[in-house]
C-alpha cells in the first residue's frame, strides 16, 4: 500500500463511462493501484443518458462481487455509487439507497431547478455551461451559483453518504463565464461556509482530478486546500475516470498540492475500513 494509488470515483458502461469494469481493474493493476472503487451514477426518478437504471442495479453489484473474487489478493475492489441530491424524495439519504449493500457512497450535485421547476443539468463543458446560464437562468450567474450551494448544503444536512463529490465544481465554468467571480467576497464566503459545514458533519472531501490534464484545475479549487486542512477535513484523491487510461490523471499533482497546503495524510479504503495513509509523492 504505497504511493497512495487508490481511486474511489469512476464510471463504467453501467452509466456514462466508456469501458466495462474489467479494463478499469486491469489498468489499475498495471499502474500499481492497491484499491479501486466503482461509483456509477445512481438512478434518478427519470431516465437520462448518464445515470444507471434501477433494473441494472443487481447486475452492477453482482459484477463487482465477481471481480472482487477474480482479483482477490491482487487489488481491493469496492462497490460504490455517486448519488445525486435531486430533491427531498431522491437523495443519498433515502431508504432505497441506504438499503443497498455498498462499500461507500458519494454525494454530489449535478442538477438544479429553473424558474419553471424544470430539471437543468449544470455539469457541462464551458461553452454549454455558458449557454445554459443564459437560456435557463436569464444570464444570472450569481443565481446559479447560489442555487448550487443551497442544494449542496441541503445534501449535507440530509446525509447518507461518506464522500462529498467534486465540491466547488462550478468554479472553473463560473470564472470562464465572468472572470473574477471566484475572487468576489460573496463567492468565497459561500465556499468557506460549505467547507465549515462539511468539517462539522465529518464528511470526507474528494480532490477530484478529472479536469486536471485538460484544464489544470482540481475540484475543489486548490486555493481552499489550506483552509480545508485548518478545519480538519479529511481528503482523498479521486480521478472521476470515465476511461481506463485516465484513472491516474492528476493524482501526483493533487498529492503535491495537498502536501504544500499542510496535509500529511489522505484517506484510503483498505480492508473495508477508511484509514489515514501518509502522502507519498
Amino acid at each position: 500500500m504505497t504511493g497512495n494509488l487508490t481511486n474511489y470515483h469512476s464510471h463504467c458502461l453501467f452509466c456514462d463511462g466508456r469501458a466495462d469494469m474489467d479494463p478499469f481493474v486491469r489498468f489499475a493493476l498495471n499502474e500499481g493501484f492497491s484499491a479501486y472503487g466503482f461509483s456509477s451514477h445512481a438512478p434518478l426518478p427519470f431516465p437520462t443518458a448518464w445515470t444507471m437504471e434501477w433494473d441494472r442495479m443487481d447486475d452492477y453489484l453482482g459484477l463487482i462481487d465477481r471481480l472482487k473474487r477474480k482479483y482477490a489478493g491482487l487489488i481491493e475492489l469496492y462497490a460504490g455509487l455517486e448519488i445525486d441530491y435531486l430533491n427531498e424524495r431522491s437523495n443519498p439519504a433515502t431508504g432505497v439507497f441506504q438499503s443497498l449493500p455498498l462499500d461507500f457512497r458519494i454525494g454530489s450535485v449535478h442538477l438544479l431547478y429553473n424558474a419553471r421547476s424544470e430539471v437543468v443539468d449544470i455539469d457541462l463543458p464551458q461553452g454549454k455551461f455558458h449557454r445554459m446560464v443564459d437560456r435557463e437562468f436569464g444570464g444570472d450567474l450569481d443565481l446559479v451559483i447560489r442555487l448550487y450551494y443551497r442544494r449542496v448544503m441541503r445534501m449535507l444536512q440530509l446525509g447518507g453518504f461518506d464522500i462529498v463529490g467534486h465540491v466547488d465544481k462550478l468554479h472553473y465554468n463560473a470564472a470562464c463565464y465572468r472572470p473574477g467571480v471566484v475572487d468576489e467576497p460573496w463567492y468565497d464566503e459561500l465556499v468557506r461556509h460549505c467547507l465549515i459545514d462539511i468539517a462539522w458533519r465529518g464528511y470526507q472531501v474528494e480532490v477530484n482530478t478529472k479536469a486536471y490534464n485538460d484544464l489544470g484545475v482540481f475540484f475543489p479549487d486548490a486555493r481552499y486546500f489550506a483552509f480545508m486542512h485548518s478545519l480538519g477535513i479529511k481528503v482523498q484523491v479521486n480521478s472521476d475516470a470515465h476511461y481506463p487510461h485516465l484513472i491516474n490523471n492528476g493524482r501526483p499533482q493533487a498529492l503535491r498540492a495537498l502536501r504544500a497546503a499542510g496535509y500529511e495524510c489522505v484517506m484510503e479504503l483498505h480492508g473495508g475500513r477508511w484509514r489515514e495513509m501518509p502522502i507519498v509523492v
